[in-house]
């Protein structure tokens, strides 16, 4: 397993690398790699917009390391965390597009047999840094190969505001789902609400909607992927989500992944679930003079989910797998960025610059120095150890990923707290959904 010991000789003898070609790292690392590029490869990958800059800045200085050490250029597309999924489908149907699709979820499971098998990559990765999260596993396999790389995932987390919470009478975040609720209710009487998405928000409406789900025993589907959804545990969850809804602000029913973000920072809400990049905003901001946002990010905090009924976390964090495509002209290329992506001398310094937005999949980078430079990111370290995979009891294939992209379990949940349908109503639309899905 890779040591924080090691690690930190390592940065020590670059000369804190980070990603930048110094002491001429990169050449080395080109002539000692497993995989050597294409004569006259170039590749292109799509991956979602950037939610923190600094994550962006960082990987893409990592990117021109690579293109310097190898030659290969690297083109980077960005698309909406909504709309990789389909561009990555109409691609891998047709046999032609961006060399590399970095998506969430279980993005590779919509299409496995199209994937480049990164077996040898995935493994020697996970043998470096001391093996793999359990859920990185699930994520990246299919039928026993790698299909590909887990990078990282964004820890889903509760957002708060510290002040607001103290005001409505509560010391600390509760951990049990009672007082969650009670929190929220209290928050709406002092005029300082919370607010989570309940529209077609990949990242965030996903995750609260599957932790709310899973956390009073619901599931959509059981070990054997046949469908369960309609059940007593369902319905007292979706009751449960309908009194914190009633406590939220108006509108959040048409919230996609940004909406959170806006209102958090504009002081409309003051409790919500995201990644840690509210609080990066503030900090950027508040770096450039803007008072508010040192108020909001000196104010502010983060926790992990409470427990439900279940006694037990039941997260759901965001997976990014990175995946590159058997119609690609330069499938050694694709192997050859992967492993220069996970060089630690690359890996580290980048996940440093997402501050905690994204966080690592493997053992090892428990020991990544920055963990412990602010104790406001620290519930973001464990999200690939504590989170719960797609399709949870079920597989994790193709029919769990069509049943995120389609919103089965947020649209009843939407359903259900808004009015739009009854508890039973939305229960039973979910149902068969889920049915005409997993037959």
């Amino acid at each position: 397993m890779i040591s924080r010991r090691s690690i930190l000789q390592g940065a020590t003898a670059l000369g804190g690398l980070a990603v930048a070609d110094l002491a001429g790292w990169t050449k080395a690392w080109a002539q000692s790699a497993m995989h050597k590029p294409e004569a006259g490869a170039k590749l292109q990958l799509l991956r979602w917009k950037r939610f923190v800059q600094s994550e962006e800045d960082a990987f893409l200085k990592l990117v021109a390391a690579y293109t310097k050490a190898t030659g290969v250029a690297v083109e980077v597309l960005n698309e909406s965390l909504d709309d990789v999924q389909p561009k990555a489908s109409v691609a891998a149907n047709v046999g032609s597009g961006p060399d590399m699709f970095w998506g969430l979820y279980s993005l590779p499971h919509l299409f496995p047999d199209k994937c480049l098998d990164v077996t040898d990559v995935c493994e020697a990765v996970g043998k470096k840094y001391g093996g793999w999260a359990k859920s990185a596993e699930v994520y990246g396999k299919s039928g026993g190969k790698w299909v590909a790389l887990p990078v990282a995932y964004n820890a889903n987390l509760i957002n708060y505001r510290i002040s607001a919470m103290k005001e409505a009478g509560f010391s600390e975040m509760p951990t049990d789902t009672d007082g969650f609720l009670a929190l929220n209710q209290a928050l709406k009487k002092i005029g300082k609400p919370g607010g989570m998405a309940l529209g077609h928000a990949s990242g965030d409406g996903n995750a609260w909607v599957h932790w709310l789900l899973w956390a009073f025993g619901g599931n959509l589907v059981d070990k054997d992927d046949k469908v369960i959804i309609n059940s007593p545990e369902t319905e007292a969850a979706l009751e449960y989500g309908k009194k914190l809804f009633e406590a939220w602000i108006p509108g959040v029913a048409s919230w996609n992944d940004a909406f959170n973000n806006k209102a958090f920072l504009a002081e409309e809400v003051w409790l919500t679930n995201n990644g840690v990049s509210i609080y990066a905003a503030a900090n950027r901001n508040a770096a450039k003079g803007d008072a508010k946002a040192a108020k909001i990010a000196a104010d502010m905090d983060h926790s992990f989910w409470p427990n439900g009924p279940v006694g037990e976390p039941t997260e759901f964090h965001i997976a990014y797998p990175l995946l590159g495509m058997k119609y690609s002209k330069y499938p050694n290329a694709i192997k050859s960025f992967m492993e220069f992506m996970m060089a630690v001398e690359n890996y580290e310094p980048w996940l440093e610059g997402a501050v905690a937005y994204l966080s690592h999949p493997v053992k090892g980078g428990d020991d990544f120095a920055f963990w412990g430079k602010d104790p406001k990111l620290a519930p973001a370290k464990p999200a690939a150890f504590r989170t719960r995979t797609a399709g949870h009891d079920g597989s994790v294939g193709e029919k769990a990923a069509a049943a995120l992209a389609d919103f089965i379990v947020l649209d009843m949940v939407a359903n259900a707290c808004s009015g739009r349908e009854s508890i039973k109503g939305a229960i039973r639309i979910a149902e068969r959904q889920a049915k005409r899905l997993y037959r």
